[in-house]
């Protein structure tokens, strides 16, 4: 019992050193994060994702760069109507992917079992500017789209151009603001 330190009191080894307030450095802040990212993360607070059903999701990695994917989903879907009751029709439906991931280079393609393909590519073309790519394509007409975006990171910016199907055009333009007093 004599070893024993009674709590609330600590000797002087543990006892907390005073730290110096650190200061922030205005004039050399982090690039921002893309605008794409702080729009992903608000819908997913404001509109959280709800699961009902059943989904098994396997993934066998064949070497360090590329693996194969195996998804099946049994669940309802819900359809909109003009009442205020939802309509849900029981589905299901099996999903196989692929992925290439690289340090300058991902791809990542997923075949559903009602003949839709959906197609990813994200490709660091130099150290500030990268290509991205999204496609869904379909068998239905007029229902295939695709969209490109160019990212460019400055040292205090971020910018992005996009382009799409259907004569979709897009720009953005984000920077930190330093605020002088």
């Amino acid at each position: 019992m004599a070893g024993v330190v009674p709590p609330g009191t600590t000797t002087q080894s543990e006892a907390p050193t005073p730290t110096k307030e650190e200061r922030v450095d205005y004039m050399n802040l982090p690039c921002p994060i893309p605008y794409e990212e702080i729009h992903r993360e608000a819908f997913m607070s404001l509109k959280p994702e709800l699961f009902e059903g059943m989904r098994f999701d396997f993934t066998k990695g064949l070497n360090p760069k590329f693996a194969l994917s195996h998804s099946v989903y049994m669940g309802p879907t819900t359809i909109p109507s003009q009442s205020s009751e939802t309509i849900k029709i029981p589905t299901a439906q099996y999903e196989f992917g692929a992925n290439f991931l690289d340090p300058k280079l991902m791809l990542v393609g997923r075949l559903l079992t009602d003949g839709r393909l959906n197609a990813r590519v994200k490709c660091d073309l130099t150290d500030n500017l990268s290509l991205k790519a999204n496609a869904q394509l379909t068998n239905e007409p007029h229902m295939s789209h695709g969209i490109v975006y160019f990212d460019y990171k400055g040292k205090d910016y971020r910018t992005q151009f996009q382009m799409g199907t259907g004569a979709l055009f897009g720009a953005n333009y984000i920077q930190v603001e330093v605020l002088l007093m």
